[in-house]
């Protein structure tokens, strides 16, 4: 038997959750989709935790899904596919997606099918320098089911998008960063550090802030401009009544004052 296939380390207020899988690149098999969903069901009541770091062991981010457990499934008909795969899959990358505290990616290695759709949910990424991505599904006669298809263009724009859909090849990280798949690259030795480094220093503003901030960019994103507006309208009130923007605001203004007086 399989030993766990998520492991979690945190550093101060930073939970780093990390895929145990390296002899299978860390193939997304059903159990570390679900231990994904199942972590982060435990860590979003954890005030203690304020970001989320997601990275891989061994040489890959990940390769994507266990097409050996996977194929099964498709062996077994559509609907057992759909629900076994595809609802389970798109379940977990909703999940990171709409996540009420930031989740980082910090890719170690390739991140491929599966794995390049986790980068595309997760809120920032960072990637080291020989990290590669690539959406290799139609090499298999299917397209991406994670929310590959959705997401994709809507971050890097439909012909970029549709240029890693339809050929399966690669890019590197120089590549990612330029489209906009992911933030930053950073040597191999620092990644983790640069990664907890950066939820740490989110980490240091007001929680309600940065909850609000990421329901308004996910939600917003997939609504016309006047109902993107209502929504950052809908999460501005809610922090309204929160000490933490009445402390901000006496802060810069007794600031601003001593600014004014020297």
């Amino acid at each position: 038997m399989e030993s766990n296939p998520l492991s979690r380390a945190d550093r101060k207020s930073v939970a780093i959750l990390t895929f145990e899988r390296p002899a299978k690149l860390n193939a997304l098999n059903y159990e570390l989709v679900d231990a994904i969903v199942q972590a982060l069901d435990q860590i979003e009541p954890e005030d203690s935790v304020r970001a989320v770091v997601l990275t891989g062991s061994g040489r890959a981010f990940s390769a994507g899904a266990d097409i050996h457990q996977f194929s099964q499934d498709v062996a077994r008909g559509p609907e057992i596919a759909h629900r076994q795969f595809v609802r389970r899959g798109q379940a977990m990358t909703r999940r990171i997606e709409s996540f009420s505290k930031p989740i980082i990616a910090a890719v170690n290695g390739l991140a491929y099918g599966g794995g390049c759709e986790i980068v595309e949910a997760t809120h920032l990424s960072l990637a080291v320098p020989d990290a590669r991505f690539a959406k290799s599904e139609i090499a298999l006669g299917m397209p991406p089911c994670f929310g590959g298809t959705q997401r994709l263009p809507r971050l890097i724009g439909r012909k970029r998008a549709l240029q890693m859909l339809l050929t399966a090849e690669p890019i590197s990280a120089d590549e990612a960063k330029q489209i906009g798949l992911i933030n930053r690259i950073v040597p191999k030795e620092n990644l983790l550090d640069e990664a907890a480094g950066l939820a740490l220093h989110i980490a240091g503003f007001a929680p309600t802030a940065v909850a609000a901030c990421l329901h308004a960019a996910t939600r917003g994103l997939n609504t016309t401009i006047d109902e993107g507006l209502a929504i950052e309208a809908e999460a501005f009130a809610r922090v309204v009544p929160t000490a933490a923007l009445r402390d901000g605001l006496q802060a810069f203004t007794l600031a601003r004052a001593g600014r004014t007086e020297s």
